[in-house]
């Protein structure tokens, strides 16, 4: 799904380099979720920066589903975004005057297709992830949890290749952060590719390998030999009583 090789990027700063990423190799097959680790300035966002075609490497190869991304132009590296990646961010993302079937019909204006067949997937993507009853409830009528649901559901309604999540759980309380999970793993099982950035060990722990990056060098690459089950934590929770905001 991913290959990348010798991967650099760099920045100028006034007279001196910034070196962001040097000599990257990594391979992502399909159907892994792999979580993306390391300290502030470690270079992690800028390689899912990378790998999500929003920004070119100064040097090396990055192969995404069998296309080698640095001989395409900009309208090319567009519709790639739009179709084989879905985005989930920390933010969020929406667009406060939409309803949540709005937002999520937004990726497929550029698709091509018509009004009632936007319309129908949007409402099964936000069926998916368990927002049945907020189709038409503006982001501002929701919880952050719920809002993180409907950018899952904007992300997969074009069937991507690949989510790219970056900090997906950090604006969320616990409960909610594994109901986010708990979709990604699901996600996973149904055979998506799933990429997440995270600065926590613990939701790094429910993916299947994490990989970890310190001064622009990919330092290590683990499996998880028993990755943290969502749903177990959230019938843990309940029991609790731990109830989403």
């Amino acid at each position: 799904m991913i290959k990348v090789k010798n991967l650099s990027r760099s920045y100028k700063n006034g007279e001196n380099e910034v070196r962001a990423l040097e000599t990257v190799n990594v391979e992502i097959h399909k159907g892994e979720f792999v979580a993306i680790m390391g300290p502030s300035g470690s270079g992690k966002s800028t390689f899912m920066n990378i790998l999500g075609c929003l920004d070119r490497p100064t040097g090396g190869s990055y192969v995404l589903d069998g296309v080698e991304t640095s001989s395409l132009d900009e309208r090319e590296l567009s519709f790639i975004r739009n179709r084989k990646i879905g985005f989930v961010f920390q933010t969020f993302n929406l667009l406060p005057k939409l309803t949540a079937q709005r937002n999520v019909e937004l990726p497929m204006l550029y698709a091509g297709l018509s009004g009632q067949e936007r319309a129908q997937k949007a409402r099964t993507a936000l069926e998916w992830v368990g927002l049945t009853g907020r189709m038409n409830h503006r982001p501002n009528e929701m919880s952050g949890g719920q809002r993180q649901r409907v950018a899952i559901a904007r992300a997969l309604v074009n069937e991507p290749a690949i989510f790219l999540a970056d900090e997906p759980t950090g604006n969320l309380d616990t409960r909610s952060g594994e109901e986010i999970m708990a979709i990604f793993q699901r996600l996973n099982r149904e055979g998506a590719t799933v990429l997440m950035v995270t600065h926590e060990r613990e939701i790094a722990e429910h993916a299947g390998r994490i990989i970890h990056f310190r001064d622009g060098i990919m330092v290590r690459d683990e499996q998880v030999t028993s990755p943290v089950d969502a749903a177990g934590c959230l019938d843990r929770l309940r029991g609790k009583g731990v109830s989403a905001i």
